[in-house]
């Protein structure tokens, strides 16, 4: 390292899916290599007994809110998947991490953002997803169109009239909307917007019939 680069520093995060799982490993490896290259350790992040399926992590929050407030130069885990498991999830915090002027090093994986080589696979890893995530709206528009062109009904199948009745009877009898949704296997909103409409259309008819009534006896 030159003498005029000023030091980095660099917070390490890892994580497992189980307690019978160990950081162990990762940690010292992540230790021994940020000790080479030369960097300060700000703080390891560790989240046991997490899937990297999402990013509902307590370190990995904790992490990110550090990054957003500069705390460290650098995040350095071991693979990739430790960071996430999820594409999307990974291209949005790689992007945000830097957004906030932060690099990141997978130290299995030898990508480093802050060269030009990784910043050129993280680019078209970002592209990579982008393309995949267009041609999936394709594949649904397309296959929405076909379903109309056959004269399929999208959506979900309508409720009967019969049904429905059945549940403004129950609901004059007392019965909670949450009652009769599970009675009728009927979702509570839907039954409670039917009522209302419901509720409307004998209101519109009433008012005029009086109004015509108050003429005739004026």
């Amino acid at each position: 390292m030159s003498l005029h680069e000023p030091t980095k520093t660099v917070a390490i995060y890892a994580r497992v899916s189980t307690d019978r799982q160990k950081v162990d490993m990762q940690l010292n490896e992540l230790r021994q290599f940020a000790a080479r290259s030369g960097w300060n350790i700000y703080e390891e992040y560790i989240d046991q007994s997490f899937s990297g399926s999402n990013t509902k992590r307590p370190a990995f929050t904790d992490m990110m809110d550090a990054a957003r407030k500069r705390k460290f130069d650098l995040l350095l885990v071991w693979k990739l998947d430790r960071l996430s498991r999820s594409l999307k999830d990974l291209i949005v915090t790689l992007d945000e991490l830097g957004s906030c002027g932060i690099d990141f090093v997978s130290y299995d994986n030898n990508l480093d953002t802050s060269t030009p080589t990784g910043k050129l696979v993280f680019q078209i890893v970002g592209a990579v997803a982008e393309f995949e995530k267009e041609i999936i709206r394709e594949r649904v528009v397309a296959g929405l169109a076909t379903a109309r062109n056959k004269g399929r009904r999208l959506g979900r199948p309508p409720i009967s009239k019969y049904v429905y009745d059945q549940a403004l009877k129950m609901r004059s009898e007392g019965l909670s909307y949450r009652n009769i949704g599970k009675v009728l296997g009927i979702d509570e909103g839907t039954i409670r917007k039917r009522a209302r409409n419901e509720w409307r259309a004998e209101s519109s008819e009433k008012v005029p019939a009086a109004a015509k009534t108050g003429s005739i006896s004026a």
